[in-house]
């Protein structure tokens, strides 16, 4: 059997314990989480085929848990919620509506056209599109897995920045006028220098906001700084999870959501000298193991108090 095959088979097997009531739907997910080469599997080395092991469970996580048993319109709407919730994305949309013509546009509308002009013009979606397509006659399905394929792919990381976040900044190219991103290459350009000399004016007025370039700046570096800290908080209850159960994670989520040990013993439905002692395990692992690799400063902050 070749190496595509035993993929195959330990996929229908997970599946099988998944999704027992959708027997007819593993077939497709199989072929879409393995891909339209499957003989390159037989090439890759270890290293290769355990990060092809871990694309492909991303990949259907995705799937299982936003879209595959919803509706349509609650599929799109997920996607949306989702990739509308990277907060620096949606600073940068919230920026640029503020300062074009059109301020009554909402972060969604705009994400929603860069979403779509993604889905029509990108050649890795429209090549993954086509494969699904071969993979299943059902639209509902087929629906299912063109949104996972979309959200796995506009979350990809170029840069230590989604891939989406380059694509709205192409957007932003072809879409405005009149400015320097988009210059009509048969016309000449008028340069402007930062300050002008207004003739009824004693001194020069400058034209570009100081205040407000400040402003943005740190914005900006503290949206960056935010998405570390959620990036953070992400992979230590992921580490929690693991090492320490999921009563762990859960009480991490609670306390830095502000929340007391006597509320989150209520939460936990666990008695509040387990909670206490739940507490210490959670400290020791987070600052003296976890926190060793990672952001030590930011952890030893939200467990130290």
């Amino acid at each position: 059997m070749t190496l595509a095959g035993k993929l195959a088979q330990e996929w229908r097997s997970q599946l099988q314990t998944d999704l027992p009531g959708q027997a007819n739907a593993h077939g497709a997910i199989v072929s879409w989480l393995l891909g339209e080469n499957q003989e390159q599997f037989d090439t890759f080395s270890h290293t290769q085929l355990d990060i092809a092991r871990q694309a492909m469970d991303y990949r259907y996580r995705i799937l299982r848990d936003r879209y595959l048993n919803a509706s349509p319109e609650r599929a799109y709407r997920n996607l949306i919620q989702r990739l509308s919730g990277l907060f620096l994305l949606r600073n940068k949309i919230k920026t640029w509506i503020s300062l074009s013509r059109d301020r009554q546009r909402t972060v969604v509308d705009v994400l929603q056209e860069v979403i779509q002009e993604l889905m029509q013009q990108d050649s890795y979606l429209q090549q993954q599109t086509a494969w699904i397509s071969q993979c299943t006659p059902d639209p509902r399905l087929r629906n299912a897995l063109v949104l996972a394929a979309t959200e796995e792919y506009c979350l990809r990381p170029i840069r230590n920045q989604p891939l989406l976040m380059y694509r709205f900044v192409n957007y932003l190219r072809r879409s405005q006028r009149g400015g320097m991103t988009q210059v009509p290459t048969a016309d000449f350009i008028r340069l402007v220098s930062e300050e002008v000399n207004p003739d009824d004016a004693d001194g020069s007025v400058s034209l570009l906001d100081g205040q407000a370039i400040s402003e943005y700046q740190d914005a900006q570096a503290q949206a960056q700084q935010q998405e570390i800290r959620e990036a953070v908080v992400d992979n230590l209850a992921a580490y929690l999870d693991e090492k320490v159960g999921p009563e762990a994670s859960e009480w991490l989520k609670l306390y830095l959501q502000g929340k007391t040990q006597e509320t989150i013993a209520e939460a936990l439905n666990m008695p509040i000298k387990q909670v206490y002692r739940l507490r210490e395990k959670v400290s020791y692992h987070a600052i003296k193991v976890f926190a060793t690799k990672k952001q030590p400063e930011l952890v030893a902050e939200w467990l130290g108090g």
